[in-house]
C-alpha cells in the first residue's frame, strides 16, 4: 500500500513460507500474527534514510503521519485455543481509515472490538475459511462494520477450484454482481462511495 512516497506492507510471507514474497522497499510493516506465511520481517528492505518501522501487536502507534491502532483478536472461534492470537489493524492516512483484519477467525464481532473499530472507509477481510472467516461469516461481519469499500482477502492460496468457490460465495452473500478483478486500487477521500458499499476484488500479486 502506498501513500505518496510512503509504503506500507501487511503480513508478507517469510523465507520459510511456501509462498514467495514480493521484495520491495517498505517504510511500515504490520504483522497480524507470528506465522511464517505472515511474519516476513526479513523479505522487505528498508528505505535509504532509516529502518522499517515494524508493528507486530496490539497498541497505538504513529509514524510519519500514519496513525495505527492494533486491536487484539483471535485467529479462531475458540478464544485462541486452536490457532492463537491475531491483531486487527486500524490505519489512518490521508484522511482515509483502513481496517486490515489479518487472520481474524472469530465467528462474531465482539462489542468491544466493534467499538474500537469505529467508522471505516476500506476493509480488508479474510474469506478463505478453515482458520479464518468463511465466506458467509465474512459477509455478515463486513455488513456489521459497514465500510465504504470491501476487499476480500486470504483465499488466493487455496486450490484453484476452492479459491473461485470461496470468492463466488462471498460475492453472492454480500450481494455483489459482475465484479471484475483489478490489478490495483487507487483512491482519494473524495472518491469514496457515499451511499453504498463498493466491492473491489484485487488480483493476487503472490
Amino acid at each position: 500500500m502506498t501513500s505518496g512516497q510512503l509504503v506500507l506492507a501487511f503480513d508478507p510471507p517469510s523465507r520459510k513460507s511456501k509462498t514467495k514474497s514480493p521484495y520491495f522497499q517498505t517504510d511500515i510493516l504490520l504483522i497480524s500474527h507470528d506465522h511464517e506465511n505472515h511474519n516476513g520481517r526479513e523479505v522487505l528492505h528498508a528505505p535509504k534514510d532509516g529502518e522499517i518501522f515494524i508493528i507486530d501487536g496490539p497498541g497505538e502507534y504513529e509514524y510519519k503521519g500514519v496513525i495505527v491502532e492494533g486491536i487484539p483478536s483471535f485467529h479462531d472461534n475458540q478464544d485462541g485455543k486452536k490457532s492463537g492470537l491475531n491483531t486487527i489493524y486500524r490505519v489512518e492516512l490521508e484522511d482515509i481509515v483502513l481496517l486490515h483484519l489479518g487472520d481474524f477467525g472469530e465467528k462474531e464481532l465482539r462489542p468491544e472490538t466493534k467499538e474500537k473499530i469505529g467508522n471505516i472507509d476500506i476493509l480488508f477481510i479474510p474469506i478463505g475459511g478453515e482458520k479464518v472467516l468463511d465466506p458467509e461469516t465474512a459477509a455478515e461481519i463486513a455488513n456489521q462494520i459497514e465500510p465504504r469499500i470491501i476487499i476480500p482477502a486470504h483465499y488466493s492460496e487455496l486450490p484453484e477450484a476452492n479459491k473461485k468457490a470461496a470468492l463466488k460465495e462471498f460475492l453472492e452473500e454480500i450481494g455483489a454482481r459482475n465484479i471484475k478483478p483489478e490489478e490495483k486500487l487507487t483512491i482519494k477521500k473524495k472518491e469514496l462511495p457515499q451511499d453504498e458499499t463498493k466491492i473491489v476484488v484485487l488480483e493476487p500479486s503472490i
